[in-house]
């Protein structure tokens, strides 16, 4: 049981992650198409951070 919750988990926080960066690869091409380019390297940033 403890390991199926384990796992649970760990595929709980990998989803996560995963709309986390979708989420900001989004929001990093309107950037880039508005020209924005200070959000652009924010968004860029923060994808690295993600992972």
């Amino acid at each position: 049981m403890n390991k199926d919750r384990h796992r649970l988990l760990a595929q709980a926080a990998q989803q996560h992650r995963a709309n986390l960066r979708k989420n900001v690869e989004r929001r990093l091409e309107a950037a880039k198409e508005k020209g924005d380019e200070s959000l652009v390297r924010v968004l860029q940033a923060e994808l690295n951070y993600i992972g």
